[in-house]
């Protein structure tokens, strides 16, 4: 299974390079694992309506350049489908079950993913109605997709 990782933005702070670079490692024996940064749009911090979506679609221009055409698209969106651990295991198997060997989860910007990303995504997934920052966002996501692997194949990890 290939998966890959999409996220706008650099991460700076070192405790989350740490765990990203841990749980890179710790998925290593599962899948092939590919993090694509994406650089943000510079943006002032009043913007009106117009203005954000012109920084979202320049963002997801380049998010939709790196996505590959076979690939299975889940976006992460504050309105997707909440999950549990299980559920999302349930869900890679699924995928891989049905000849899906390439997954592309989407992480957007302080402003979100703009509407082509949404809509080339298979599938829009929640992980609470809650805003995180999006750097932590890709160490959360990373430390789910290693527990779905783990309760995937019946070892301990997950309790």
């Amino acid at each position: 299974m290939n998966i890959r990782i999409i996220a706008v933005g650099k991460i700076k702070e070192k405790y989350i390079q740490e765990g990203i670079k841990e749980f890179t490692k710790r998925l290593s024996r599962y899948c092939s694992l590919d993090i694509v940064e994406i650089d943000d749009e510079k943006a002032p911090e009043s913007l009106s309506e117009k203005e954000m979506d012109m920084v979202k679609n320049k963002e997801g221009d380049k998010i939709l350049s790196k996505i590959p055409q076979s690939s299975f698209v889940i976006a992460l969106v504050i309105e997707g489908k909440q999950l549990s651990s299980e559920d999302l295991s349930i869900k890679m198997k699924e995928l891989m079950i049905n000849g899906i060997n390439d997954i592309s989860f989407v992480i957007g910007g302080s402003l979100g993913l703009s509407k082509d990303v949404i809509n080339r995504s298979n599938f829009k997934l929640s992980f609470s109605k809650m805003t995180f920052p999006h750097q932590l966002m890709r160490l959360i996501l990373l430390e789910q997709v290693y527990r779905g692997w783990r309760i995937m194949k019946g070892e301990p990890y997950h309790k």
